[in-house]
C-alpha cells in the first residue's frame, strides 16, 4: 500500500534506542516528542534489538502498537507516538557491531522505502561510522530519490576508547561521509567550522539539542525521590552528581580524583551506565571506595525522578569532552543552578557565564569544588538564573523542532 505523498518520511540512522543515555538516543526521544501531533511529518527510527545499548520498548512512556514480531514473539516493529520504530538484531562481533548496525540499518529503510512507494525520504543519519559503505548505500538512496542527511557527532575519533587504527577509520569515514551528504546538520558552532574548514563543504546548518524548563512533577516529599535519596544515603542538596555514559572521555577519573582531594562534606553521586571493566581500573588507580563520599548510584531512567534529582542537587558536574551540544549539559542548566564543567571549547559555546570552568589539571577541579562549598544561596541562585535563561533563549526543545521541520521541508 502506497503512503501519503504528501507526508515528509524521515528515517534517524545510528541512535542505540529511544530515551536510553546518551546524546542521539535523547535526541530522538525528545524530537519524535516535538513532532508527534504533526501531520506531514513520520520518522522511522532504528534501534538496536541487542546488545549494548539495546531498546527496551517496556521502558517508554505512552502507547506501543507492536506491528510484527520475531520467532520468539519479541517486538521488531512498532508504532510510538506516530514514529515507525524498527529493532536491527546485531551479531556479537565486538565494535564492527557498530559498522554492521549502521549499514543494516539503513538498508532497511531504503528496501522500505521501496516496499511502501515512499516518495522523496530523508535518510539521516547519527555519526560517522559506515564511510566504509557509504558510496553504495547512496547510490541506493539517490535511485530512489532521496537525500542522505548526517549529523557527524563529535570528534568520534579521538574517543579514547578507540585504539589508534580504529581512531584512524573514523577519521577515514569522517571525510567520506561529509563529502557524500545533501546536507550535514552540526549540533555545535564548533563543530560547523571544524566540519566546513576541514573538509571545504558549505552544505552545513547548525542546529543545537534542547532542554526543558519545566520544573519536576514530583513533590519534594514524593515517596519516589524521598526513598531514592534514601537508600543512597543522600539529602536534598547534599550531593555533588554527575549523569552521562561511563566512558573515560567523560572525565570520571578526573572528577572522583578530585572530590577526593577536595574538602567538601557532601556527597558525589554518580549516576552512570555500567562498565565494570573501568570501574576496577579507577578503584585501583584512585580506591574510591575508601571514601564514603563516592557514591555510584547506578541508573535512572525515569525522567521526572531525575530531573527532581537534578534540581536538587547542591551542583553538578560535566566532564564530557568529546562531542557537540550534548543533551545531559544542556537538562542540567535547566534544572540545577551550580554547574561545574570541564573547561572546552563546545561546553563553553552552551553555558557561557553561567556556569564554572575546571581544567583536567592536577587540583584544579578539587579547588572550585571547596569555592562551590563557600557560596552564598544567592550566589548559587544567580548561576541557577543564568543557566535558564541560556536555556530558553537558546536551546528550547520548541525552537529546536521548529529547526528541524524547517530543514525537513526546505
Amino acid at each position: 500500500m502506497a503512503e501519503n505523498n504528501k507526508t515528509r518520511h524521515v528515517f534517524i540512522i545510528g541512535a542505540k534506542s529511544i530515551g536510553l543515555y546518551g546524546g542521539y538516543e535523547t535526541f530522538v526521544e525528545h524530537l519524535i516528542n516535538e513532532h508527534q501531533n504533526e501531520k506531514n511529518i513520520k520518522y522511522h527510527v532504528a534501534c538496536k534489538h541487542n546488545g549494548d545499548g539495546a531498546m527496551d520498548e517496556s521502558r517508554l512512556e505512552g502507547e506501543v502498537t507492536v506491528l510484527k514480531t520475531n520467532s520468539k514473539g519479541e517486538a521488531m516493529e512498532y508504532e510510538y507516538r506516530n514514529t515507525h520504530v524498527f529493532e536491527i538484531n546485531c551479531p556479537n562481533i565486538g565494535p564492527a557491531v557498530a559498522l554492521y548496525y549502521d549499514r543494516a540499518a539503513l538498508r532497511f529503510s531504503i528496501n522500505y522505502c521501496k516496499e511502501h512507494n515512499i516518495e522523496d525520504p530523508i535518510f539521516y543519519v547519527l555519526t560517522c561510522r559506515i564511510g566504509l559503505f557509504i558510496n553504495g548505500l547512496v547510490r541506493k538512496i539517490r535511485k530512489i530519490g532521496g537525500k542522505y542527511f548526517l549529523n557527524p557527532d563529535g570528534h568520534e575519533w579521538k574517543r579514547a576508547k578507540w585504539s589508534k587504527p580504529v581512531r584512524a577509520y573514523w577519521k577515514w569515514s569522517e571525510k567520506k561521509m561529509v563529502n557524500k551528504a545533501d546536507l550535514v546538520i552540526c549540533d555545535s558552532v564548533n563543530i560547523e567550522k571544524y566540519i566546513q574548514e576541514e573538509y571545504g563543504v558549505k552544505n552545513t546548518t547548525y542546529i543545537a539539542y534542547g532542554a526543558d524548563l519545566k520544573k519536576s512533577e514530583l513533590s519534594d516529599d514524593a515517596p519516589k525521590f524521598i526513598n531514592w535519596l534514601e537508600s543512597h544515603g543522600l539529602t536534598r542538596y547534599g550531593y555533588y552528581m554527575c549523569c552521562g555514559r561511563f566512558v573515560p572521555e567523560n572525565s570520571f577519573e578526573i572528577m572522583i580524583r578530585e572530590f577526593m582531594a577536595s574538602n567538601s562534606k557532601r556527597d558525589f553521586a554518580i549516576i552512570t551506565t555500567n562498565n565494570d571493566s573501568l570501574l576496577e581500573e579507577l578503584e585501583n588507580k584512585l580506591h574510591w571506595r575508601s571514601d564514603k563520599r563516592i557514591k555510584f548510584v547506578g541508573t535512572v531512567y525515569d525522567s521526572e525522578l531525575l530531573k527532581k534529582i537534578r534540581e536538587n542537587a547542591y551542583g553538578n558536574f560535566h566532564g564530557h569532552t568529546v562531542g557537540g551540544t550534548n543533551p545531559s549539559l544542556l537538562e542540567a542548566l535547566g534544572s540545577t543552578d551550580l554547574n561545574l564543567l570541564i573547561n572546552v571549547g563546545f561546553n563553553q559555546e552552551v553555558a557561557r557565564e553561567a556556569a564554572l570552568y575546571w581544567s583536567s589539571e592536577n587540583g584544579d577541579l578539587a579547588k572550585l569544588i571547596d569555592q562551590a562549598d563557600s557560596m552564598s544561596e544567592e550566589e548559587r541562585a544567580e548561576f541557577g538564573v543564568k543557566a535558564k535563561a541560556r536555556i530558553r533563549d537558546a536551546f528550547s526543545w520548541k525552537f529546536i523542532g521548529d529547526e528541524y521541520m524547517r530543514v525537513w521541508n526546505r
